[in-house]
């Protein structure tokens, strides 16, 4: 027979399993910021630190890792608690690809000191912190379990997509009309789509809450990323 004081432990296990997913987030979200921003200001420390500090991003997807076999381990968990804690899993997964992301970005920083003339350089902050409120969205889903704000996220990538499109365009023109700045164009370029594929990873993110919280699926959503780009995964 289960006792009040097992079902409270078990409680506080998913209670520290969302703490830990959340605070990986917090973390993603940080180096998203941190990565941008020192991109603007030509920042090689806050660059530099951003790198760093993806190590504590994968160390607690370890431990998520660790805590959710261990908890199937011992609670033998079903239906809602198992989707949920599996969910926790596989978002810990994603939200490592956001922060490789964001660290790419920062590795790009040194390659653009001398990028101050290109325009579409300050669209790039606007982006950033769309894509950041996502992933912050996504993950206050999770914790709250609350379905229909995992649907406004996904609502949101469009917007994304518009603003990663928007760039494409007007960085192949910077191209076209000046050679001179294709290198640097380029570099921006990337760092747009790694922006974009934040995006992505925060609707898959809301994908999987709106599972976990429902036992459905989301109806798939549109894409409005018309154009293609080759970028490491």
């Amino acid at each position: 027979m289960v006792t009040g004081h097992t079902v409270k432990a078990f409680d506080d296990e998913l209670g520290q399993l969302r703490a830990l997913v959340s605070e990986m987030g917090g973390l993603a979200e940080a180096a998203i910021s941190e990565a941008i921003q020192s991109l603007v200001r030509r920042d090689l420390g806050g660059a530099a630190r951003v790198v760093d500090q993806d190590r504590r991003i994968d160390e607690i997807e370890a431990q998520i890792e660790r805590e959710v076999v261990r908890i199937i381990a011992l609670r033998a968990p079903m239906a809602d608690d198992l989707r949920e804690i599996l969910a926790a899993m596989k978002i810990s997964s994603v939200i490592e690809r956001m922060g490789d992301y964001a660290k790419n970005i920062a590795k790009r920083v040194p390659l653009l000191q001398d990028a101050r003339g290109l325009e579409p350089l300050s669209i790039l902050p606007s982006m950033a912190r769309l894509v950041s409120e996502m992933v912050h969205n996504a993950l206050d889903a999770f914790v709250a379990r609350d379905p229909q704000a995992a649907v406004a996220v996904c609502e949101s990538d469009r917007a994304v997509d518009d603003f990663y499109n928007s760039l494409f365009r007007t960085l192949l023109t910077y191209m076209l009309e000046n050679p001179h700045t294709i290198t640097s164009a380029t570099h921006l370029l990337f760092i747009a789509k790694n922006l974009e594929r934040i995006g992505d990873h925060a609707t898959n993110v809301a994908e999987m809450v709106y599972f976990a919280a429902t036992g459905r699926q989301m109806v798939e959503r549109a894409k409005g990323d018309d154009t293609l780009i080759p970028v490491k995964e």
